[in-house]
């Protein structure tokens, strides 16, 4: 696989717009940013809870995976924290979130990319069971915007390495993303 040509926000020469971009429902949406993907995931409830099938490795949105080197981890988040931002050179990111509601912003940190620069949020989890796929180069984080902790599953189609991860402070002026409620 060859490896993004990543530009990131110290090296953009005009900062971008403060906000949070396109607001993303779906994949179908306007504004996506290229490469990701997102799709429901079905929930099944009952009198005892409900249940959720997080992914079958090698197909749907996973279907590139390979099991060998496929990693799944989870995450607990208190409200309101953010974590944000990082992003991958060579590895695929799969979420899903299962407790909670999350703020997921993305922004697309790759120069060869038609949709470089742009931002992206999807509000999602509990109330809006989507499942994301984020690519190589775009960088991505989120805000548990719910009232209870969030805890989020994630599959990388790669186990972890440091040296493909990179971090950008989640405040970062060139981003200019906003985590702030937008009380619209």
């Amino acid at each position: 696989m060859s490896e993004p040509k990543i530009s990131l926000p110290d090296a953009w020469k005009v900062a971008n717009i403060s906000g949070i971009g396109a607001i993303v429902r779906s994949t179908a949406g306007k504004g996506v940013i290229e490469g990701v993907r997102i799709e429901p995931f079905p929930i099944f409830p009952d009198d005892r809870g409900y249940f959720l099938e997080v992914a079958r490795i090698g197909q749907g949105l996973v279907e590139t995976f390979d099991a060998a080197t496929t990693q799944i981890s989870a995450a607990l988040s208190y409200p309101g924290a953010v974590k944000a931002f990082h992003f991958h050179r060579h590895q695929t990111d799969f979420w899903v979130p299962v407790m909670g509601v999350f703020q997921v912003g993305l922004v697309d940190f790759r120069e060869d990319s038609p949709t470089f620069k742009q931002k992206n949020t999807i509000y999602c989890g509990a109330l809006n069971p989507l499942s994301i796929i984020i690519p190589p180069g775009v960088g991505h984080g989120y805000k548990v915007v719910s009232p209870e902790s969030g805890m989020l599953v994630y599959v990388t189609n790669q186990q972890y390495n440091p040296a493909d991860e990179g971090r950008i402070v989640y405040d970062h002026p060139s981003i200019a993303y906003d985590w702030e409620t937008q009380h619209k």
